[in-house]
């Protein structure tokens, strides 16, 4: 029997920012690979700052080129984090992209997220429209997930995300205690699915967690880089949301935009198409011109629209951080 071959698709979590090896990032995926069986073959094409277009466009062909038995798909919250943020693209994306897979006869690794405005510890008016898309978003995918068979992870729960020793400097990325608390949660899915034949992988960090000096540095250099490009991309529609926020909860009215989100991700999944696994293969876009991902290493007519609070006109724009 071949070994199974699983790829990882996604942004800077999955590759694995915030679990810091002498090779570069490694993460959950890395993690969970050799916990899968002997001889897992594993392809991560995730790239940091990755939105739901890079995994569409780039990383889905590449990653079925690999006949891959396994893939994860684990993408989102870099698109709530865009002033273009629009729920009904995201999810078409999605579609197209799970349908693909699962096409190809390969078994899905999805996830819900925590929202970011909760992980950055941003006051409520600048955290809820976040929250709200971020919901949106883990709508979307479990009821994509239900859809095609994917085997499907809720990380959005708040019991880990309270423990800041599972987390980086950043507050936005798993430490290497959280990316190995992911694999093994996801091994135990894919254990119970009958999909993982190996040992989970160990909870206790190989390695020692980053000193405050170290974690100060990051924040200052890379951090702080992270922070001015979000900032000149989302602030400006961030602060307009926040001053939307304050104005529905001084009228009393603050549940009407929780109604309207609601109402954009039903209308959202109702229009996407019906389709047969297998005839989505060609409904991929055309590639862009053939680029390795920077992070790749191997081991009809438009439908009505409920529109989401804060969501903007469709990026035209491939935002990697």
């Amino acid at each position: 029997m071949r070994p199974v071959r699983f790829v990882a698709l996604g942004d800077s979590l999955t590759e694995g920012v915030g679990d810091f090896t002498e090779d570069g990032p490694r993460g959950w995926a890395a993690l969970l690979a050799p916990a899968l069986g002997a001889d897992t073959q594993f392809t991560n094409l995730a790239v940091s700052g990755a939105q739901t277009r890079d995994v569409l466009e780039r990383q889905t062909p590449a990653a079925l080129a690999l006949r891959p038995d396994l893939v994860a798909v684990v993408v989102g919250v870099n698109d709530t984090l865009r002033h273009t943020f629009d729920i009904h693209a995201v999810a078409a994306r999605l579609d197209q992209v799970y349908a693909a897979c699962a096409g190809a006869g390969a078994t899905l690794l999805t996830a819900c997220l925590p929202d970011p405005g909760a992980m950055l510890g941003l006051p409520s008016a600048l955290a809820a429209p976040l929250a709200r898309r971020q919901r949106a978003v883990n709508a979307v995918v479990h009821a994509l997930s239900d859809r095609y068979g994917a085997v499907h992870l809720d990380a959005s729960d708040g019991g880990w995300i309270a423990d800041r020793a599972l987390w980086s400097a950043d507050r936005l990325h798993p430490g290497e205690r959280g990316h190995r608390r992911l694999a093994a949660r996801f091994h135990a899915l894919l254990t119970t699915a009958g999909h993982a034949t190996g040992r989970p992988p160990s909870l206790e960090p190989e390695f020692p967690a980053p000193t405050r000096a170290a974690s100060l540095l990051w924040l200052a250099t890379a951090g702080t880089a992270w922070v001015a490009r979000r900032c000149h991309d989302l602030l400006p529609q961030l602060l307009r949301l926040a001053l939307d926020e304050l104005r529905h909860g001084a009228r009393g009215t603050g549940a009407d935009l929780d109604l309207a989100a609601s109402a954009a991700v039903t209308t959202t999944l109702a229009a996407l198409p019906e389709r047969r696994p297998r005839s989505a293969l060609a409904a991929l876009p055309e590639r862009r011109p053939a680029r390795t991902p920077a992070g790749a290493r191997a081991l009809t007519g438009p439908p009505a629209r409920a529109v989401l609070p804060g969501s903007g006109p469709l990026d035209l724009e491939v935002g990697i951080s």
